[in-house]
Parts: C-alpha cells; sequence; structure tokens
C-alpha cells in the first residue's frame, strides 16, 4: 500500500500571517513539521500542499517536497483532495502544519494495512485528556465513539455528560487525520453537514454523511499548536533544550 503523509502549509492566518514561515531557532516551522514526519519513516513520501509561492520558494530552497494548490480551500480536507489529483497514492495522512514538535510515537500508531479502497474511509488519531483546562477548551474537539473505535459524535463541548457515571474517560481529538481517495472525493463534493455547521468542525462533515470514521487512540499525545507568539518562544525552547 502507497501512502503519504501531507502537510497543509497555508500562508494566511488571522492570528499569525504567515505562521509556516515563522523563525523558529534558525528555521522555518514548515521545516520542522516536514523534518519530524520524515523521522517517522512510515511515509512511502511527504509533501508540504501550500497556497503561497513564498512558501514554495522556501521549501524548494530547503530541499522540502511541496506542491502548489489552490487559494480558495475552504479546509486542509480540500487541500488534500487536489493533492490526490495529483500525486496518486492509497491513503493521504493530513499533519497539521502548525506542530513543529509532532508526536512521531503518534504518527507511527496509524494502521497503513488493510485500509479499504472500495468505501469512503478515514482515520482520525485521538488521546484521553488527563486535566479539566483541556476538558474545557473548546479548542480541544473532545469525542465519542462505539467499542470497535468508530467514531460517534465530536464537539467543542465535553461529551458524554456524566449524568448517570463518572466512570468513563475523555477523549479529544488529534490533528492527524487519514482518507483514502474516495473519502477525500466525497468531502470535495458534498456541502458542510448540519453537525458540522453547527459545531464548526470539518470533520464532522463524515459522521453527518454516516461515512466511516475509525479513530485510534495513542497515549499521552499532548501536542502543541503554534497559535500566538507565546507559543512560539514554548516551542523555541523546548526545541533549544532537546536539539
Amino acid at each position: 500500500m502507497h501512502v503519504i503523509g501531507v502537510i497543509p502549509a497555508r500562508y494566511s492566518s488571522t492570528r499569525l500571517p504567515g505562521k509556516p514561515l515563522l523563525d523558529i531557532c534558525g528555521y522555518p516551522m514548515v521545516w520542522w513539521v516536514y523534518k519530524r514526519v520524515v523521522s517517522a519513516r512510515i511515509f512511502d513520501d511527504v509533501i508540504v500542499a501550500t497556497d503561497d509561492t513564498r512558501i514554495m520558494e522556501k521549501c524548494n530552497d530547503l530541499g522540502i517536497n511541496v506542491v502548489m494548490t489552490k487559494a480558495t480551500h475552504r479546509t486542509a480536507a480540500e487541500r488534500l483532495q487536489e493533492v490526490s489529483c495529483i500525486i496518486q497514492s492509497d491513503y493521504y495522512i493530513q499533519i497539521n502544519g502548525d506542530e513543529p514538535l509532532i508526536d512521531i510515537e503518534a504518527l507511527k500508531t496509524i494502521s497503513l494495512y488493510n485500509i479499504p479502497q472500495d468505501i469512503p474511509y478515514g482515520t482520525n488519531i485521538i488521546t484521553k485528556i488527563h486535566d479539566s483546562a483541556q476538558l474545557m477548551d473548546s479548542s480541544n474537539i473532545k469525542v465519542v465513539f462505539d467499542e470497535e473505535y468508530n467514531a460517534k459524535y465530536m464537539s467543542r463541548t465535553p461529551i458524554p455528560y456524566p449524568g448517570g457515571s463518572i466512570e468513563f474517560d475523555y477523549y479529544k481529538h488529534v490533528g492527524i487525520i487519514g482518507y483514502n481517495r474516495k473519502m477525500l472525493d466525497f468531502y470535495s463534493t458534498s456541502t458542510p453537514g448540519r453537525l458540522e455547521v453547527i459545531e464548526g468542525i470539518d470533520t464532522l462533515r463524515f459522521i453527518d454523511y454516516n461515512k466511516q470514521l475509525k479513530f485510534i487512540p495513542v497515549s499521552n499525545c499532548n501536542m502543541l499548536s503554534v497559535d500566538t507568539p507565546k507559543d512560539v518562544e514554548i516551542i523555541k525552547k523546548k526545541i533549544e533544550r532537546y536539539e
């Protein structure tokens, strides 16, 4: 099975414009993400998918595989679908481009065998929530699933509600999502469903339309997304400590 890792790198950002090119210890953030994803050694190829010539030129300068995609994409899944039209593969793994210390072990937990090709199919890494601050943070997408880890629902609010029992764990979505070509084609030709619109969660599209999305639990996967200048400083200190 041929599998590629795709790192969407959009230039526009409300809080941090040009985020993929932010300097972190002498290299742009997108370089750190690409370097760690490649080091996992589970992909046949790793590609940055961007909408901006500045990012593309920097990737070319640093020897990073990069493709130019449209600037009109509203979501990362739409950008991956365009990549799937350019590069043929059996499975496409979306990796957030704003996590320069992405968990390599989490990447390695993705099962890349027996991925169905005859139906729309996707996977999403999830991890247990260990503190109340993460639980109440609306940027952490909480998830519920059945006994076989098939996705049942995703929400910005804590779910399930402990009305009858407190004997359970909360889990959250991690920004490592896999799609086969049929799932990407479905996404690009469908419109947002009711739950997706209400919650503002792109991945709910698959639940709205009863597509198979399988959750993959990993332990202690607490990656830091770079959304503010403070996050940049935290990442720099972590890299200086370990590099």
